[in-house]
């Protein structure tokens, strides 16, 4: 018989499972004291947490399924955390957010606001996704790069820092240029690859013969 962690607190108590972070620390399954939110019953099993500090007890976010949330990290607000998605080390997952698929959350990335992490996508280091963004596919988001607004990355975009936004085209949606390993144009919430390298002259860009003035992104 499974027997419960000496840790129950008026959202969630922990039981005690066989399973092992990769650092051979204990996880434990999450199991609703309360009516949550999601669907969310009193005595529903959630997903698998290294200590009560990685899912917030003052309000709706929950941890779904086979999902795993280890180390320092936390998911906290109404963010869902689902499938068998995993977020770890000192991440933060938080506002309406959903890590969900085969999702890594890790490093000190932070995924807030609307923002939708799934498939097999990757967010990690210092990366921050938020506002309505979407990541997904195969996509990774490292480094100190920023996808906010209405963005998408999807299928095999890998995202690096080293941000600028382009003027060139008021009527864009979004008009950033990502400066990293490629180019990457962002039109109405789609990535477009750019095959060419572009070439600089101070503040402009060229790609595909066509100029587009930069400014720098302040953190």
């Amino acid at each position: 018989m499974t027997k419960e962690k000496e840790m129950k607190n008026s959202k969630y108590s922990l039981r005690e499972t066989d399973l092992v972070t990769p650092n051979g620390k204990p996880l434990f399954r999450i199991v609703a004291e309360r009516d949550v939110r999601f669907g969310v019953k009193k005595g529903d099993e959630g997903g698998l947490v290294e200590s009560e500090k990685n899912l917030s007890d003052q309000d709706s976010a929950w941890v779904f399924g086979n999902a795993r949330v280890s180390g320092n990290a936390r998911v906290s607000g109404n963010a869902q955390v689902s499938g068998n998605a995993w977020v770890h080390g000192d991440a933060r997952v938080s506002g309406n957010a959903q890590v969900s698929g085969n999702a890594w959350v890790h490093g000190d990335a932070r995924v807030s606001g609307n923002a939708q992490v799934s498939g097999n996508a990757w967010v990690h280091g210092d990366a921050r996704v938020s506002g309505n963004a979407q990541v997904s596919g195969n996509a990774w988001v490292h480094g100190d790069a920023r996808v906010s607004g209405n963005a998408w990355v999807s299928g095999d975009h890998r995202m690096v820092s080293g941000w600028a936004f382009a003027t060139k085209s008021p009527d864009w949606n979004i008009t950033e240029i990502q400066v990293g390993d490629y180019i990457t144009l962002v039109k109405d919430g789609v990535f477009e690859p750019v095959k060419e390298e572009p070439t600089c002259a101070g503040t402009i860009v060229e790609i595909n013969g066509k100029q587009y003035e930069l400014r720098e992104v302040t953190k």
